[in-house]
């Protein structure tokens, strides 16, 4: 692991900014924040050996606006991206625009930590992806077509009352697919499945 790997921190609320940074800072991570996307891209060109976190919603530019910039300006970051419940399909939309992870609120500081691992552990190596590909395009063979239905569903951020109304199921039945699913796609949690679906070209429009 780099040894002068600098986490960036992105978010509007100061009280964020300072946990975050502690918390990096106490596991041995070097950490710089900002108040602002605007204020980060400032910086931003002459970066290397960088990652980042960004919140989603902030007032002036949002998470997925900060890394189309970044993409258009040819020095994305391998990136986290913290989000709110309700904020599923825009997550899905930053991790399109290239997003490492997205992480849900609230959240543990253990599963922080193992997103910045894997952030790290990207500056390191390339990511296999057409072999990650094809392993998770194995698994979504193995998805029943109802549970299919159910998975881009999920990967859009529907709830599952919607799921049920949409598909003419009961929520209960629901939750039994989407236990199915995240079992035979051996997703941990739903940033997980989102990542396995993108990688497998498996997303709703």
């Amino acid at each position: 692991m780099p040894e002068d790997v600098v986490i960036h921190i992105v978010d509007d609320e100061e009280p964020v900014r300072k946990s975050l940074a502690f918390l990096l800072t106490m596991s041995g991570h070097a950490a710089r924040v900002h108040s602002s996307a605007t204020e980060f891209l400032k910086s931003a060109p002459g970066l290397r050996n960088a990652c980042l976190i960004t919140d989603l919603r902030m007032p002036d530019m949002s998470g997925v606006e900060l890394l189309q910039r970044l993409g258009q300006d040819g020095n994305m970051l391998p990136t986290i991206v913290i989000t709110g419940h309700g904020d599923v399909p825009m997550a899905v939309e930053a991790m399109k625009a290239g997003a490492l992870d997205f992480i849900e609120k609230p959240f543990s500081d253990d599963v922080l930590m193992e997103a910045v691992s894997r952030a790290i552990q990207q500056l390191e190596t390339r990511p296999q992806a057409d072999a990650d590909a094809g392993m998770v395009r194995k698994r979504v063979l193995q998805l029943s077509e109802r549970e299919q239905q159910v998975m881009h569903r999920i990967v859009a951020g529907l709830p599952n009352k919607t799921i049920a109304f949409e598909l003419d199921i009961s929520p209960r039945t629901v939750e039994v697919h989407r236990a199915n699913v995240m079992a035979k796609m051996q997703a941990r949690n739903l940033p997980e499945l989102v990542r396995m679906a993108l990688l497998a070209g498996d997303t709703a429009h």
